[in-house]
């Protein structure tokens, strides 16, 4: 089958509407990418190596993708993915792009299916679809591609159009990498940290208690002492500041904040430590801590975005093969109204301070986040993610929280991909959908030509970059 892209993807069907979304897309087809929020490694940039294959590329390390295979009985092992002892053999590259290959037919209708697709024609030129029987020569010329020097990941940086990258780091990283790349003649791109303290801020996470050692030894304070924690997050959080960081990021179950007495959380904190803490006492040491990580905000003037509502790791002997991050994570009902209050009746009229609030949720749109931006100065709608960044879903977004919120209470889009090879193609699908509902708001006469002219400008370049405060 033959790969083509319809100039007027994603754009009404009838005729008035697609020709007012072509005219509004154009005007900002070839704006600049802002990626305020990602998971991409910046040591790609700084490396600058060639890419490995198509599988490494597409497959093997996007969950996106294998959770599709995976769903209709194809092992990771068949993708790939190596288990963890090392017992099951990984299929080689040529054998997991084969098998993709020939289950391409389940992307069809899926935003993984979208992207890919666009990014197939568009960065690599491919006319057709792959199948079993183009399988290697595809691969092959992939490959061609990935030798050449243009696209090595400096040459995309530049040629993606990309004007700030931000990256998601651990909170005692020493960003020699940001460093590295800020200094760099020869790389003009920005590429900012972002903090993220989950596994510091929750005591049943692996690992916290040698985490909050480390936070102690960094600040030359005792382990032991709740105070002492407190200062060596907040000197962190400078640190990061101090190396070009914008925002600070929080994946919680839920979005809860308390707000406790002190020696109440040091209470906490001492059992955590000793190992005695129940189950209840550690979510609302975690709520504190969300609410302690606003308080900083306020203080510093990160932007604190929040990602609830996932069930991480759903299948046991799934994590224990094969690793956290390998597709089973899924999403679960969220609610913000009531739990957010203490810390939106501390911090929501605080000037400076930016709450991003993303869903995978879509009921939360309307019924929740919409109205808190609608009057909270500080909350802003975290655009569609994980599972909702489809197109179907991306415009029951906009319905829901537009008419509540407007336009200007958005975060503007987030790719919050690994996928480096993605992202325009991400952005692209973003920039058409907002097309696509300004033209029907033009169309149905709610809002006139102009104004929609501005609006799509303002959501693609200028309201990230005032949101994330760049």
């Amino acid at each position: 089958m033959k790969l083509q892209l319809d100039p007027d993807r994603l754009f009404p069907v009838d005729t008035r509407g697609r020709e007012i979304a072509r005219e509004l897309y154009e005007s900002v087809a070839d704006a600049p990418i802002i990626s305020p929020h990602g998971h991409v490694d910046p040591g790609i940039l700084l490396r600058d190596e060639p890419f490995g294959d198509a599988a490494e590329l597409f497959i093997r390390y996007d969950h996106y993708v294998t959770r599709v295979l995976h769903s209709v009985g194809i092992s990771l092992s068949e993708l790939g993915l190596p288990t963890s002892d090392g017992a099951d053999a990984a299929a080689g590259s040529r054998d997991v792009w084969r098998t993709f290959s020939a289950n391409w037919h389940l992307y069809a209708g899926t935003a993984s299916g979208y992207w890919l697709q666009s990014t197939f024609a568009e960065q690599f030129g491919l006319t057709e679809q792959p199948d079993a029987e183009n399988a290697d020569r595809l691969f092959e010329a992939i490959q061609a591609k990935l030798d050449d020097r243009a696209f090595r990941p400096r040459a995309l940086f530049a040629r993606f159009g990309i004007e700030v990258l931000a990256t998601t780091d651990d909170p005692m990283s020493d960003l020699h990498v940001h460093d590295a790349l800020a200094a760099d003649p020869t790389f003009t791109g920005r590429v900012v940290p972002t903090f993220r303290p989950d596994a510091y801020l929750n005591p049943l996470a692996d690992g916290w208690k040698e985490r909050v050692e480390s936070l102690a030894s960094w600040n030359g304070t005792n382990p032991g002492g709740f105070r002492g924690y407190l200062d060596a997050l907040a000197g962190r959080r400078h640190y990061f500041v101090e190396h070009g960081a914008v925002s600070a990021d929080h994946g919680t179950p839920q979005p809860l904040a308390i707000d406790l007495e002190e020696g109440e959380a040091s209470r906490l904190f001492e059992q955590a430590l000793a190992g005695t803490l129940d189950d209840a006492g550690a979510r609302a040491f975690s709520a504190h801590m969300l609410f302690q990580m606003a308080r900083m905000s306020v203080d510093d003037g990160l932007v604190m975005t929040v990602h609830p509502g996932v069930f991480r790791n759903h299948h046991t002997e799934t994590l224990q093969r094969y690793g956290a991050d390998t597709g089973h994570d899924l999403p679960v009902r969220t609610h913000y109204v009531e739990p957010l209050r203490p810390l939106l009746e501390r911090f929501g009229n605080a000037p400076g301070f930016h709450l991003v609030l993303f869903t995978v949720d879509e009921t939360s749109f309307s019924r929740e986040i919409a109205p808190l931006a609608g009057f909270y100065p500080s909350v802003f709608i975290g655009a569609p993610w994980w599972f909702l960044d489809a197109p179907d879903a991306v415009q029951r977004f906009r319905a829901a929280s537009t008419e509540t919120a407007g336009f200007y209470k958005g975060s503007g889009f987030v790719d919050d991909t690994r996928a480096f090879m993605s992202i325009p193609a991400r952005h692209d699908m973003s920039r058409r959908l907002d097309a696509a509902y300004l033209a029907r708001l033009v169309g149905e006469g709610r809002i006139d030509l102009e104004r929609a002219q501005s609006v799509i400008v303002d959501l693609v370049v200028n309201q990230p970059k005032k949101v994330f405060k760049l």
